[in-house]
């Protein structure tokens, strides 16, 4: 399926089973390749090549706690001194965009505080600004560049 993303060339290999991997030099190990694999690794090198993004103040399958649960977030981008800047949760293209996502990456979000939410499924992307005063956050129009935030 064509994403909703300028395509940008990834490094692929099959592994020992014959799965599809493509390397994800977020991370500097090859992954397998799924839906959502795809979405993360197009939308980030997206954030890198297209918005100013600092491939080195993004973070990838981290682990919080929530509510005494360990979860697992799709993405963050830091600051340079290493706060939580944006928190990213990805889709695969098949999977819609609900209300059930954005609460599943405010949860997360209320552990790590950071002041942007984006969620993407490769088809449509949104970006939030959270605003702490009034317990909501406010949809932006576009994906702002790294420097804007």
């Amino acid at each position: 399926m064509q994403l909703n993303l300028p395509e940008y060339p990834l490094r692929m290999q099959l592994n020992k089973k014959g799965d599809k991997e493509v390397l994800d030099v977020f991370r500097r190990k090859f992954v397998r390749l799924t839906p959502e694999e795809e979405v993360r690794q197009q939308f980030l090198n997206f954030l890198v090549y297209e918005k100013g993004f600092v491939q080195s103040l993004i973070g990838v399958e981290r682990q919080l706690m929530v509510n005494s649960m360990t979860r697992r977030f799709d993405a963050v981008v830091f600051t340079p001194n290493g706060q939580p800047l944006v928190l990213i949760e990805f889709k695969a293209p098949s999977v819609k965009i609900s209300q059930q996502v954005f609460d599943q990456i405010a949860a997360y979000n209320f552990v790590l505080k950071a002041d942007y939410l984006m969620v993407s499924n490769g088809m449509t992307h949104y970006a939030c600004k959270m605003d702490y005063q009034n317990h909501s956050y406010l949809f932006l129009e576009n994906i702002p560049p790294y420097e804007s935030l």
